[in-house]
């Protein structure tokens, strides 16, 4: 079977208690991730899980530095949604989504012995099988087909996992005619064309960043999504392409 060798596509803090009548998809959109995962596990249930997941990931990516005990514990949120409900698409794209990150953070030779990048596949395939029209899910598969090009080369990619830049960029083309609002699959595109060729893509890049400044955030996330989205229209606008570079890798959560 064919397997992919990467996904695409995240400072502790002190949590904030949680407070009386808010639920915890409130608690993650206004950026309380520690009572919104507290909240969401508390359930018990698939959805609450998720919410968890989401928060975690969400948490991790507002940190400094990686950090591999977050991502993994996004995984442990995701893996309990799974169980719980293997039908839900957004606990095998959350469970994807977090194992690629986890991958960027210990590398590729301990990614790929431990097949996180397979896992991760399968996760996404799950999700797609129960709903085809899942934008997150969508948009994690444009970024994983993507990022297994950039790191192991059309030819390599394609003979060897059957990925392409094409299959990822209809993938995310499936995404925005799902959900064309959605702010942080925008960012995600713009953000895996950038690490992949942002002089082949220039256009592209340049296109999401307008949509994502134009877009309402409606989470924090998608309001820290929507800041560094702006500060990379900035620093490709100015042609300062080592900053471009490293920010971006930074934003993909490379150590």
């Amino acid at each position: 079977m064919r397997r992919a060798i990467g996904i695409a596509s995240l400072a502790c803090f002190v949590a904030l208690p949680v407070f009386a009548g808010e639920t915890p998809i409130a608690l993650y959109a206004t950026g309380h991730y520690e009572d919104a995962m507290k909240a969401g596990a508390g359930l018990g249930t698939a959805p609450g899980f998720v919410i968890a997941a989401r928060a975690a990931l969400a948490d991790a990516q507002t940190r400094d530095q990686p950090c591999l005990p977050c991502l993994q514990r996004a995984e442990g949120f995701a893996r309990h949604a799974v169980a719980t409900d293997p039908k839900l698409p957004d606990g095998q794209t959350y469970l994807a989504v977090s194992l690629g990150y986890e991958a960027r953070v210990v590398g590729p030779v301990t990614a790929r012995f431990h097949n996180y990048p397979g896992h991760a596949k399968d996760a996404l395939d799950a999700a797609l099988v129960s709903d085809p029209k899942n934008p997150w899910a969508l948009g994690a598969l444009g970024g994983w087909n993507i990022e297994i090009v950039r790191t192991g080369g059309d030819t390599l990619a394609d003979l060897l996992y059957g990925a392409t830049v094409d299959q990822g960029l209809d993938a995310f083309a499936r995404a925005f005619k799902a959900a064309p609002d959605n702010l942080a699959v925008r960012y995600q595109y713009a953000l895996s064309l950038s690490g992949y060729d942002p002089d082949r893509f220039r256009h592209e890049i340049e296109d999401a960043f307008v949509r994502v400044a134009h877009e309402q955030p409606q989470t924090a996330y998608e309001r820290l999504a929507q800041k560094r989205a702006a500060e990379l229209a900035e620093l490709l606008r100015k042609g300062d392409r080592a900053a471009f570079d490293a920010r971006v890798r930074k934003y993909q959560g490379y150590p």
